[in-house]
């Protein structure tokens, strides 16, 4: 068989089972909770689920919580991503630097990023400060692992290769390090989008008055379980918008870099 075709088929079926796979999920709990097989009060029907969040929207509930949520992934994943790509550079080029801040980095990637958010309420105060923080510090250790490790990984010939023709560092950096290095890093900062939107999520249950996290928290403890899966869905929704416009750049800004087999890959 031609292999272009044997190509074609095969993303079809996985296609046909990305789609079959959860629409089957759903129609399975749509089922359970109209015949009464689950208790639809802890677990409402999917189409439930779907008009409240229809109603939310319509009436402009569901904006504020879902724009807080974003401006706070988007702020901090900027601020988390310049200074992982800094830093990881400066580490990878110069030995001197990574001795000295290598241990210490190690240390802090070990924590738990919840638990730094004391720590950032202590220096922020309440307010928009410490959420920003606590997704720039998560993206921060992704972006500087997969930079770090990228820029160490560049052959030890084509840096020798520029010192021989005179590259200056600008000149090193924008013709060997940055195309050589790049793929990788943007790999760490797809998987950094996905573990940004979770760390918000959690942290605005904890010390926020609004957002998709509070959201899901407050409808809990007040028993409105269709709205706190509003916020589950909405949740979901963004993580995977998010990811898959990193992707989408990181496949415009590596056009030499090759194509993506499967999903998971970058």
């Amino acid at each position: 068989m031609h292999p272009a075709r044997t190509h074609r088929r095969r993303r079809t079926l996985e296609l046909a089972l990305a789609v079959a796979v959860p629409l089957a999920l759903v129609l399975l709990w749509q089922l359970a909770a109209s015949q009464q097989y689950i208790d639809d009060r802890v677990y409402p029907a999917p189409s439930t689920i779907l008009a409240d969040g229809w109603d939310r929207a319509a009436q402009g509930d569901l904006w504020p919580d879902v724009w807080a949520t974003l401006k706070r992934v988007l702020g901090g994943y900027a601020i988390g991503t310049v200074a992982g790509y800094a830093l990881g550079l400066l580490m990878g080029s110069l030995p001197l630097v990574r001795a000295a801040l290598e241990p210490l980095l190690d240390a802090l990637y070990v924590v738990p990023k919840l638990a730094l958010l004391p720590v950032f309420l202590n220096m922020f105060g309440l307010g928009e400060g410490p959420q920003i923080a606590l997704v720039a510090a998560t993206v921060f250790f992704f972006v500087w692992i997969s930079t770090m490790a990228a820029v160490l990984a560049v052959p030890v010939g084509h840096r020798d290769a520029g010192q021989v023709f005179g590259a200056s560092p600008w000149q090193m950096f924008r013709h060997v390090l940055l195309p050589a290095s790049l793929p990788a890093v943007l790999v760490g900062a797809r998987i950094a989008a996905g573990v940004a939107v979770l760390v918000i999520v959690a942290s605005e249950q904890i010390a926020a008055s609004n957002g998709l996290g509070h959201l899901i928290f407050d409808s809990r403890a007040l028993f409105q379980n269709d709205v706190m899966f509003v916020g589950i869905v909405c949740v979901a929704v963004l993580g995977v918008l998010f990811s898959e416009v990193v992707r989408v750049v990181g496949r415009l800004l590596t056009p030499w870099a090759p194509r993506d087999r499967g999903r998971s890959q970058s």
